[in-house]
C-alpha cells in the first residue's frame, strides 16, 4: 500500500469547531498545521455546523436589557448543582467547570465578537430545574443564540483555516481516517492511517470506509478533537449507565453516523486516559426527520414549558419533569416505564408560540440572518415553515379536531397500543380545569403563570395559558417522542492546557484533546448533566486552550 508522509509542527485530528479553534490559535502562535479528518471537505465544521448556536454567558448585555439579574456566583451554583461532581477524577472537570464558568463570565462574548460572530436579542431559557436552589438547572435565561446559528460560529475559525490553506501554513487532509497515534520514546509524535476512497454524499451523510492508500503525519504536538460517540448506537448502549435504567431498544440519532467514538480508543491505546464514560447526555423529545440526511436521523424539538407531557400510557409525568425542565431527570424517569417512547398532548396554539426544533437547517431565519423570515416566522400566525412541514410530514405527529379522535390517531402510531384512551382523557380533562384560576395547584400551570413573567418568554417562547381543548386554540396535536443521543459527558482527561493525562496523572508528552473527545475540558466538565449553551462554548474554551498550549509546547 502507498504511503503518504507529511510533517508539520501540529497535527489536529478533527475539524469540528474545537479543532478548528485549536488551528487557529496554533496558526496565530506561527505554527504549521495539517487538519485531518476521515470526511470529505463538505462536513467541515462537524456537529457544530448543524447545531442551533446556543451560548451560555453570564451577566450578558443581553440578559441585562431583559431584566434578568445573573451574576458568577449564581451560575456557579447552578453548573455545581447540576454537575454532581462525586468522584476522585472529577479534580481535572471541577478545574475546568471552574476556568469555564469564569470564561462565560469574562472575556468570551467580546472575543467571539471581536470574531464578528453576534448574538440574538432574546435570551432563551433551557433548563429550567424546578427543584431546589441547590438542584439542577439554570435559575435564570442564559442560552444565547448566535446569529447565524452553528454555521455563523464555525464561519471565522473556517475562514482563517482557509486563509492559512492559501498561504501555505495550513495542509488540509480530507478522507484521511486517523487508526494509529504514533508513538516514540512515550512521546506521541504524529499519526498514522487510511487514505478512504473520495465520496460525493452530502454533509452529515454516511459515507465509505473504503481504503485506498494509507498515510503518516509526523507532529511535534497531536491535538485530538474527533467528537464523542453519539452516532454509534451500539456503543452508546454499551456505555449506558445503570442510574438512567435500561438503554433503549429503539433510538433516534441526533449527530451523524461519523460522530463514532473511534479515536477514543486510539488515543486511550497512546496512553491516555479515558474517564467519565458512562456520562452521557441524551434528549427525550426526538422526532423522526421526514427528510432523513443520516441513518435514523432524528431532530429534536426544543419546547416550550406548556405541553402536556405523557408516558407512552398516557399518565403525565411527575413535577418538575416538564417540557425543557430537566433533561437527564425526565430520561431516567422514562426508562422505569418500560417504554421507549412518550408524547406531549398539545394545542396549534402552544405549536406555534413555543415549538422549535434543534439545528441550523431547522432554523432558516437565524442561520440565514433574515430579518424579515424571523419576524414572520417567530411572531406571525401558524407555526413556523420547519414546524408546519413536520405536522404535515412527520411520522410521529398526530393532528385532530377533538380528543377522541387524537387519541385513536395515537393509538395507531407503533407502540400505541400501550395507551389507555381513559387515562389521557382523564390528564387533559384535569389540567384544563385548573385554568379557570389565577391560582392553582399544578405545578406545571404555576411554572408557565412565572415564565410569562420573563420578557423573552413572554415575547416568543411561552403560550399564554389556556385551555388545550378550547376550540379556539385547536386544532389537537399529540407528537410521539424518542430518545435522541447526542452527547458524550466524558472522554480524555485533560489539564487546563488541553494535555492529555496518562493513568498516573502524568501528562502524555506529545498529545492534547480538545471539545467532545476531552468531555469538553478536563475528561468531563459538566459532571452528570449539563446547562445547555455550553457544549459549543465547551468546544471553543478547550480548542483555545489545547491550540495555545500545543504551540507554546513546541
Amino acid at each position: 500500500m502507498t504511503v503518504r508522509t507529511h510533517d508539520t509542527d501540529v497535527l489536529i485530528i478533527g475539524w469540528g469547531l474545537a479543532g478548528l479553534v485549536a488551528s487557529r490559535e496554533a496558526l496565530r502562535a506561527g505554527k504549521r498545521i495539517v487538519v485531518v479528518d476521515q470526511e470529505s471537505r463538505t462536513n467541515l465544521g462537524g456537529q457544530a455546523w448543524w447545531s442551533f448556536g446556543g451560548l451560555f454567558f453570564i451577566d450578558s448585555p443581553e440578559q441585562r436589557r431583559l431584566g434578568i439579574t445573573d451574576s458568577l456566583d449564581l451560575a456557579r451554583q447552578d453548573w455545581f448543582g447540576t454537575a454532581g461532581f462525586d468522584r476522585p477524577e472529577d479534580a481535572r472537570p471541577r478545574e475546568w467547570a471552574e476556568a469555564y464558568l469564569a470564561f462565560a463570565a469574562g472575556e468570551k462574548r467580546a472575543w467571539l465578537k471581536e470574531l464578528g460572530i453576534g448574538f440574538f436579542p432574546i435570551v432563551g431559557w433551557a433548563e429550567r430545574g424546578g427543584y431546589t436552589a441547590l438542584g439542577p438547572g439554570n435559575s435564570v435565561p442564559r442560552f444565547h443564540i448566535a446569529w447565524g446559528t452553528g454555521p455563523g460560529i464555525v464561519a471565522p475559525f473556517q475562514a482563517a483555516l482557509e486563509e492559512a490553506e492559501r498561504d501555505g501554513r495550513a495542509v488540509v487532509l480530507p478522507r484521511h481516517r486517523v487508526t494509529q497515534l504514533r508513538t516514540a520514546g512515550g512521546v506521541v509524535v504524529g499519526a498514522a492511517g487510511d487514505v478512504l476512497a473520495p465520496t460525493g454524499a452530502p454533509r452529515g451523510a454516511a459515507s465509505s470506509r473504503e481504503s485506498i492508500s494509507g498515510f503518516e503525519v509526523n507532529a511535534a504536538a497531536t491535538v485530538v478533537s474527533a467528537g464523542g460517540i453519539g452516532g454509534n448506537q451500539d456503543l452508546v448502549r454499551a456505555q449506558w449507565p445503570a442510574r438512567l435504567g435500561e438503554p433503549p431498544r429503539s433510538m433516534v440519532t441526533g449527530v451523524p453516523a461519523y460522530v463514532d467514538g473511534s479515536m477514543l480508543g486510539i488515543a486511550g491505546e497512546a496512553g491516555g486516559r479515558l474517564i467519565n464514560g458512562d456520562r452521557m447526555w441524551h434528549y427525550v423529545e426526538g422526532i423522526r426527520n421526514w427528510d432523513p440526511v443520516w441513518p435514523s436521523h432524528g431532530v429534536r424539538i426544543l419546547p416550550g414549558p406548556s405541553s402536556l407531557w405523557l408516558d407512552a400510557t398516557g399518565r403525565r409525568l411527575p413535577a418538575p419533569l416538564f417540557p425543557g425542565f430537566d433533561t437527564l431527570g425526565t430520561l431516567a424517569h422514562l426508562r422505569a416505564t418500560g417504554y421507549d417512547h412518550s408524547w406531549f398532548v398539545l394545542s396549534s396554539r402552544i405549536v406555534e408560540k413555543e415549538f422549535t426544533l434543534s439545528g441550523s437547517e431547522q432554523n432558516p431565519d437565524l442561520t440565514g440572518k433574515d430579518l424579515g423570515l424571523l419576524v414572520r416566522s417567530r411572531l406571525g400566525k401558524g407555526a413556523a415553515g420547519p414546524v408546519q412541514a413536520f405536522l404535515d410530514h412527520g411520522e410521529d405527529f398526530v393532528v385532530r379536531e377533538d380528543l377522541d379522535a387524537l387519541i385513536a390517531g395515537m393509538r395507531a402510531l407503533p407502540g400505541g397500543d400501550a395507551l389507555d384512551a381513559a387515562c389521557v382523557r382523564a390528564e387533559v380533562e384535569a389540567r384544563d380545569r385548573e385554568m379557570a384560576n389565577d391560582f392553582t395547584k399544578d405545578a406545571q400551570i404555576a411554572m408557565l403563570r412565572s415564565a410569562r413573567a420573563f420578557r423573552g418568554d413572554r415575547i416568543i417562547r411561552t403560550a399564554a395559558p389556556h385551555r388545550i381543548l378550547d376550540p379556539a386554540a385547536g386544532p389537537l396535536i399529540a407528537v410521539k417522542l424518542h430518545v435522541l443521543t447526542r452527547k458524550s459527558l466524558g472522554g480524555l482527561e485533560t489539564d487546563l492546557g488541553g494535555q492529555v493525562l496518562g493513568d498516573a496523572g502524568a501528562p502524555v508528552p506529545g498529545l492534547y484533546a480538545a471539545g467532545e473527545s476531552s468531555g469538553f475540558g478536563g475528561g468531563g466538565m459538566h459532571g452528570y448533566r449539563a446547562l445547555e449553551g455550553t457544549f459549543l462554548g465547551g468546544c471553543l474554551f478547550s480548542g483555545r486552550a489545547a491550540g495555545r498550549a500545543a504551540a507554546a509546547a513546541l
